[in-house]
């Protein structure tokens, strides 16, 4: 019997658990899930679950609470004494040292949402839509101490649309870098045990880096161009949202999309140049942009239609 184990917290991780467990060929044992402690946050400092304990308490899968690593002496002595094939990590928010690093027969394997070396770091999909990509992907490698830069087992690219937003990447990507983690898991199987001599090494030259994305960030401009804005919205659809200042107060941006329009002109900046079906199209700094689904401070998220008429926008109105 394979023995693997899975470390993750996130999102991400919770997806990429859904669609592994989902997976496993027989023969292959998911044997642990090992995700962080609850979180304290909110009003009450109500106790908040991590994504992952959510998902393996859903599918009924073994599941351990831990803090830091180098603290949890049962873990350090079972990873030690009786250690797993292999142990994915994903999204997992700790730095894994020794001896979880080397202890398993393959060692840490990572799905990352990115083809690295491009976009290492904390918030690849995102920077990916920000810097429009037409193509991204997910990578299986091999942990190593330095962030993200581990031998390749496997990749697989996705290519990126023009209406592409992150929740949607990262649904495409938890799920082929799941099958391609598996695929990865039984070529190591059929390898003889010096079986890590094919594994990619990365091209450090070539990399690029993702930090994690500041709430400062998601503050656009209407003197921007309108591909840039939308690039903006759609990479932080799956969090905070990306906003701008309309007539003094914030107005997060939840879909748009780029249009024609006679943006540049400095007269039509922010000015509402036309209707699309009943949606505001607002001029750029290049190009114009409509909103299709939009939210006033204060307000839930209503599509840019609703919010139009309930402003009684018309045509040449500057936001």
């Amino acid at each position: 019997m394979t023995r693997l184990w899975f470390m993750g917290s996130g999102a991400f991780a919770a997806r990429c658990l859904t669609h592994l467990s989902a997976s496993l060929p027989p023969g292959i044992s998911l044997e642990r899930v090992i995700t962080g402690n609850p979180t304290r946050a909110g009003r009450g400092l109500r106790e908040t679950v991590s994504r992952v304990e959510e998902t393996a308490l859903a599918l009924g899968l073994p599941l351990e609470r831990t803090g830091p690593l180098s603290e949890n002496e049962p873990l350090l002595k079972a990873v030690t004494t009786s250690p797993p094939d292999a142990i994915f990590v994903v999204d997992f928010a700790q730095l894994i040292r020794e001896p979880f690093l080397n202890a398993p027969r393959w060692g840490c394997l990572n799905i990352h949402p990115s083809l690295l070396p491009r976009w290492r770091g904390a918030a690849p999909v995102q920077r990916a839509l920000m810097s429009g990509d037409a193509e991204t992907g997910a990578t299986v490698f091999r942990l190593v101490p330095e962030m993200d830069a581990g031998p390749i087992l496997r990749q697989v690219s996705v290519p990126v649309g023009l209406t592409a937003t992150a929740s949607e990447l990262y649904e495409k990507l938890s799920l082929g870098g799941s099958q391609i983690a598996l695929e990865g898991v039984q070529y190591l199987l059929n390898t003889p045990n010096n079986m890590f001599h094919f594994l990619k090494k990365q091209d450090n030259d070539a990399a690029t880096y993702a930090p994690k994305i500041g709430k400062a960030e998601g503050e656009v401009s209407w003197e921007w161009d309108a591909l840039r804005i939308h690039n903006v919205v759609r990479a932080l659809d799956a969090s905070f949202g990306a906003f701008a200042a309309v007539r003094g107060a914030r107005l997060k941006m939840w879909k748009t999309l780029p249009c024609e329009g006679a943006g540049g002109a400095e007269e039509n900046v922010g000015r509402v140049l036309r209707f699309s079906d009943g949606f505001p199209v607002v001029g750029c700094g290049g190009g114009a942009l409509r909103l299709d689904e939009v939210q006033a401070e204060g307000k839930k998220r209503v599509g840019g239609n609703e919010w139009a008429r309930g402003l009684r926008l018309k045509e040449g109105d500057v936001l």
